[in-house]
């Protein structure tokens, strides 16, 4: 049975363990992973094409112009979006598709695709997430007081997403997160043309 691959938005507050958590799921379960592309400086051991596409801000500019990016948002002062070309590709050849983006980006996505799968990622506690985001040693005091003050306004978006999953142990989350996109892709709606391709053969036996 041929059918189209899902879409899955996985978003969370900076330092909760996104990336972590994604980079799991295409290894143990095969998802094919959309790369974004930032404005923002790469990090120690960040690889441009592997982790996110780092581009100029002009370039970065270029490709709005030409309708290059499903969705694309400015946050903590860097651009970051989703190319286009990629995601249609990979949905289109039936394969299931993760994309890690913030709040806005998912929200936007999910007016353009109806059908994804929306899943926030957050930490045990609020004070669990700033000890994360000060332990990991990348950004400055004020970075990660910005990053807070973001979480902040986030949360109140939270309600939007359908599932929320917490990353409290890595190994369970990941399983969580695979288990929720498993049971969505069971769905009814998501099958109706093999429902109805096995009722018509049911009926001519």
């Amino acid at each position: 049975m041929d059918k189209k691959g899902l879409l899955i938005v996985i978003s969370g507050f900076s330092g909760v363990g996104k990336g972590t958590v994604v980079k799991r799921l295409v290894q143990d379960y095969g998802y094919s992973l959309s790369v974004s592309a930032t404005t923002r400086a790469p990090r120690e051991g960040e690889i441009d094409g592997r982790d996110y596409y780092f581009k100029s801000k002009a370039d970065f500019m270029n490709l709005i112009d030409y309708n290059g990016f499903i969705e694309w948002a400015i946050y903590v002062e860097n651009y970051y979006g989703t190319p286009r070309a990629f995601v249609e590709r990979e949905l289109a050849a039936g394969h299931n598709v993760i994309l890690e983006i913030e709040v806005q980006g998912a929200l936007n996505i999910k007016n353009q695709y109806p059908d994804a799968v929306l899943i926030f990622l957050t930490a045990p506690s609020a004070s669990e997430l700033k000890e994360r985001l000060v332990g990991r040693g990348t950004e400055d005091p004020a970075v990660v007081d910005k990053r807070m003050k973001r979480a902040a306004e986030e949360s109140a978006d939270m309600d939007q997403y359908e599932y929320i999953v917490v990353n409290d142990d890595l190994d369970q989350c990941v399983k969580d997160v695979n288990s929720v996109i498993v049971a969505k892709g069971c769905m009814i709606e998501k099958n109706m043309e093999f429902m109805n391709q096995m009722k018509a053969e049911l009926q001519a036996l």
